[in-house]
């Protein structure tokens, strides 16, 4: 089947096979001192059975291998029915043709064929972890998110036309649908974060985690807490700004997938704006030298039973978009430039990344170009701030929205600082 391999190449691959065999038997056999009647294959077994499968793939014809494969399936057949009984799991039985198939794999692409091993090993080695995430971490609310969102993202996606719709073409449902799942994902990586920092991680990581669903909605949860409990004022107040971080983060990635073009041009006011909003939390969260074991409050126990994003509210979003790119293509179309930074500014208001995709949208249909982009980005991330001081100013206390502002206010500057300074 390998003409035209030489020996030491063909020998080099069924030890690939081999190793692939010892690896996952290795941990079965670790399995069977646990439990001696979880399977009648061992370390041995796998080996020889991996090897089978480089050997029988080495041979002309795929009768052989087929022959082998069914072997192989048989016993793996024979033992399941005499362990039934006391173990109804088919794990050991598919990991024994697994190996085979993966020895199988090592002749023709030995590097892929001992990555999958490796994987399928650590599968098999995390069986009590996963389980314990299954049964008592995982809530079915999660599981149903996780549903939503694999379908959204590995179903949908690829079935939506990748072209323009409507007026000027403005409207391009793959790019619409693209940051729908971007917008899921994003929210699911902060809930995540959220239940594995814990109840007790502190408000400031709250925040920024909360930040990744919606800034302005956590800087508002904040202020009501710094209202509640004054003595989490600084504590909260870091939260808020450290909140704008996500925003930042957020910005960044949709426009590394809507155009790369944009990014470059905006990198260093984006990272200046993160760095000023990380230095500036930081102090406020760290600055006192009071230590203190604080009450339960509302960000306790967020994460907990809660949901890792709102489907409704990213398809809420994703109409929002729709109608600013149709609006700003309009406004181009009519008044050139201005009309896109008039329609970026507005859009700001309700949200920095929707005035950030129509931008980039049109960066990347070539209708403006990618400095006119970032241009239109900075003046929604600008109104976008000045929602946030609003809320933070009538949702919190005084004292809340004197330590918050401030820190939004220098966010918005270090982004303009770093605007002017990237310009020739």
């Amino acid at each position: 089947m390998f003409p035209d391999l030489p020996s030491g190449v063909v020998a080099l691959r069924l030890a690939v096979a081999l190793g692939i065999g010892l690896l996952v038997g290795l941990e079965r056999e670790r399995r069977k001192d646990e439990s001696p009647d979880v399977s009648a294959a061992g370390i041995r077994t796998f080996a020889l059975v991996a090897l089978l499968g480089g050997l029988s793939a080495m041979l002309p014809g795929i009768v052989v291998f087929a022959v082998a494969a069914a072997f192989v399936g048989g016993l793996a057949a024979v033992s399941y029915a005499r362990s039934a009984q006391r173990d109804p799991g088919l794990t050991s039985e598919v990991a024994l043709l697994t190996a085979f198939l993966l020895g199988g794999l090592a002749l023709r692409d030995p590097a892929l064929a001992a990555g999958i091993a490796v994987i399928v090993t650590a599968l098999l080695a995390a069986r009590g972890a996963l389980h314990r995430f299954v049964r008592r971490v995982l809530t079915e609310r999660e599981l149903h998110d996780g549903l939503v969102l694999a379908a959204a993202a590995l179903v949908i996606l690829p079935l939506t036309p990748d072209r323009g719709f409507g007026p000027y073409d403005a409207f391009n449902p793959r790019t619409v649908w693209r940051l729908v799942v971007l917008v899921l994902a994003i929210s699911a990586l902060g809930y995540i974060a959220i239940r594995a920092l814990g109840a007790r991680a502190g408000l400031p990581l709250a925040g920024f985690a909360g930040g990744f669903v919606s800034s302005t909605a956590t800087i508002g949860s904040l202020a009501a807490r710094a209202r509640s409990t004054p003595a989490s004022r600084d504590e909260a107040a870091a939260g808020a700004v450290l909140s704008t971080v996500a925003t930042i983060v957020q910005l960044g990635v949709v426009l590394g997938v809507m155009n790369v073009a944009t990014l470059r041009v905006l990198a260093l006011p984006l990272a200046a704006a993160a760095l000023v909003a990380l230095g500036y939390g930081a102090s406020l969260a760290f600055g006192t030298a009071r230590v203190r074991r604080r009450p339960p409050g509302p960000h306790d126990d967020e994460g907990s039973g809660g949901r890792a994003f709102d489907l409704r509210a990213a398809l809420v979003f994703a109409a929002m978009v729709s109608v600013i790119l149709l609006l700003t293509a309009l406004l181009t179309a009519r008044i050139g430039t201005g009309g896109l930074l008039l329609a970026a500014g507005f859009a700001g208001f309700a949200d920095a990344h929707a005035a950030a995709t129509s931008a980039a949208s049109l960066v990347s249909a070539g209708r403006i170009e990618a400095p006119w982009g970032g241009y239109a980005v900075l003046i929604g991330l600008t109104t976008n701030t000045v929602s946030k001081i609003v809320v933070a100013v009538v949702a919190g206390t005084r004292r809340f929205a004197l330590a918050t502002v401030p820190g939004l206010a220098l966010v918005t500057a270090a982004a303009w600082m770093g605007w002017f300074l990237a310009r020739p």
